[in-house]
């Protein structure tokens, strides 16, 4: 496969055949743009998220150092 030295062969397809330059400025608009886009969730709705991505992790925590105690235990008493 033979390219030009610094050319990135996928430009022209991600720009849709156009290769364009933005500044900056123009970046983080677009990000905000898109941002505006976003269905955020509502307060209620991140605070049942959060609590049961707590709940969750806090069993398996607990199921993690159960079976964590549990090999202890089978490897003091096979080989101790």
């Amino acid at each position: 496969m033979t390219q030009a030295k610094g050319r990135n062969p996928l430009r022209s397809v991600l720009d849709g055949g156009q290769a364009r330059k933005r500044s900056r400025f123009a970046i983080v608009g677009e990000v905000y743009s898109e941002l505006t886009k976003v269905t955020w969730p509502s307060r209620e709705d991140a605070t049942r998220l959060s609590i049961l991505v707590i709940g969750v992790s806090a069993a398996i925590g607990l199921i993690l150092a159960a079976w964590d105690l549990g090999f202890s235990e089978l490897v003091e008493r096979l080989f101790l």
